[in-house]
């Protein structure tokens, strides 16, 4: 019985790097044609080790695959500056691996076609080389566009993902994201959406409360005498001192007596001399600071770093440079929501019932849609009721509850008051803050009942390919010319329905008819 525990071990020793190395190296690796199982699991750790530091693993430590084979691929894997894409990333690491057990694997299959060892190793390193030549170029255009690949990586196959990159819509992807490198006020103002921690060295001016606060407003001056005993000064009285400078007379008369001196010397050692009482006084002010209530102003830190809700007019007036800059925008939150892990869930609407809804996140399924959505062109209606009512059934849900919402639009549009009066109600109850991106000429009445701030994209226009500059010089032209137009939180308390207007001017009618009456009679 011993006997076959132990032969049973010995076989399990032989796989006990697989413990260490990820479930998606152990087919490549145990299947491989290439040299003996034992080597190679064991080369395959110092691989990935080596390369998740961002370097090469030494040859001569290689017993997989060893010889001129480890050194030609090592000199390729180097030449292509690979092991930069692997630092600290194992999805780089994994496929890099896969790749070299998917390449070395053809070895057996030259051979039976008639090559040479030294040949069948030329192809291999050859075709490694060409495969990651082209990769590449692909790694470097999605780490460019997302920011961070590893994610994406790690969550899907590199043949679908390959085909993503290849497609139109992503041409047309690479085009937008070099739009937002010229707005990074827009980057600034996403980076800053959500409420999921406070911000670091950062305070909300909007959020600052008044407290009261005790503290010292105000000192009061007082005069005080402080007594020094001791100190040469005024005369006060006559009290028992071990002073000899300051004795009675009566005192310094019996160190004359051959007697009396001894009981002179025995009250000195005692201090019990009759002594004048010197005390000098000084004058001094002191300051007395007196508490009281106060109002002060606590500046709150400010949130950020949350879930990411957008909103995107999908209308035929944002066509052009707004549609855009619109894609830019949602492109910029995806690249948030996949480096920063924060979840990002877009609705893109156009009229009634038209509500496209898009998670973005790190899953291979999210992108696709995404990538569609960005290729695709704006030409319809407007319907803003739909979306917000999506978002507010959205934020009920515990994941979504510190949410930001993004609106993205030119302003065309209204919603209706009782969705203005639930979306307040969003904001006092749930803390939801509503930014606007506003790509037109000029702030709307509907877009400023909806949002708390709004951001202007001035120069929209040069986005679509038109050199011209905006025909006006502030988006508040409504606020400046028409002021009584827009309603704000007091107007709105203070507006009466049609009813209610009707009541109060029949009442008025109707006391201003009494009074006619009585005045007559």
């Amino acid at each position: 019985m011993d006997v076959a525990v132990e032969l049973f071990q010995r076989a399990e020793a032989r796989l006990s790097a697989l413990e260490q190395l990820p479930r998606a190296l152990w087919l490549g690796g145990l299947t491989n044609a290439l040299g003996r199982l034992p080597e190679r699991l064991d080369s395959l750790l110092d691989w990935r080790e080596s390369l998740l530091e961002g370097c090469l693993p030494k040859q001569a430590a290689l017993r997989w695959p060893g010889g001129r084979l480890a050194g030609g691929l090592i000199a390729c894997i180097d030449s292509l500056a690979l092991p930069r894409y692997c630092a600290g990333s194992e999805a780089m690491s994994d496929m890099l691996l896969q790749s070299l057990l998917f390449h070395c694997d053809f070895i057996v299959d030259y051979r039976d076609r008639g090559a040479s060892q030294s040949e069948a190793e030329d192809r291999v390193i050859e075709a490694f080389a060409a495969d990651w030549e082209s990769r590449r170029g692909e790694i470097d255009s999605l780490i460019d566009v997302l920011g961070d690949a590893d994610e994406l990586l790690k969550h899907c196959r590199w043949d679908t993902l390959q085909g993503l990159l290849r497609s139109t819509e992503w041409e047309e992807v690479v085009r937008i994201r070099l739009l937002i490198e010229r707005l990074p006020e827009l980057v600034a103002i996403i980076r800053r959406l959500g409420r999921g921690r406070d911000a670091e060295q950062t305070v909300d001016d909007a959020a600052c409360r008044s407290e009261r606060e005790l503290g010292p407003v105000g000192v009061t001056v007082a005069a005080a005498t402080v007594s020094v005993p001791e100190l040469p000064g005024e005369t006060r009285g006559v009290h028992r001192s071990g002073r000899v400078a300051r004795m009675l007379p009566v005192e310094a008369m019996q160190l004359r007596h051959p007697r009396l001196r001894l009981a002179w010397h025995a009250r000195r050692a005692e201090r019990a001399l009759l002594a004048f009482e010197d005390d000098e006084r000084f004058g001094s002010t002191v300051f007395d600071a007196e508490p009281v209530w106060r109002e002060v102003c606590r500046p709150a830190p400010r949130r950020e770093s949350g879930p990411i809700l957008v909103c995107v007019d999908t209308s035929g007036s944002m066509r052009g440079g707004a549609e855009a800059v619109a894609k830019a925008v949602v492109l910029e939150c995806a690249r948030v929501a996949l480096t920063q892990r924060r979840p990002c869930h877009l609705f893109a609407f156009g009229g009634e019932g038209e509500v496209m809804e898009i998670t973005v996140g790190g899953k291979a399924s999210d992108w696709p849609a995404l990538v569609s959505f960005l290729g695709s062109s704006f030409h319809g209606g407007t319907d803003i009721c739909g979306p917000i009512e999506s978002v507010l059934a959205r934020m009920q849900s515990a994941d979504w509850r510190l949410a930001d919402l993004l609106l993205v639009t030119d302003g065309e549009f209204g919603a209706t008051p009782e969705l203005a009066a639930r979306l307040e109600e969003a904001r006092g109850d749930l803390g939801l803050r509503v930014q606007g991106m506003l790509i037109g000429d000029r702030e709307t009445i509907g877009l400023l009942e909806l949002c708390d701030d709004i951001h202007w994209v001035k120069d929209w226009r040069r986005f679509g390919g038109s050199s011209s500059d905006s025909p006006v010089h502030s988006s508040r032209l409504t606020a400046e010319y028409f002021p009584g137009a827009l309603r704000g939180a007091g107007q709105r308390n203070a507006t009466l329905t049609g009813s209610e207007a009707s009541r109060v001017v029949r009442g008025t009618a109707l006391d201003s008819g009494s009074t006619g009456e009585g005045g007559v009679s």
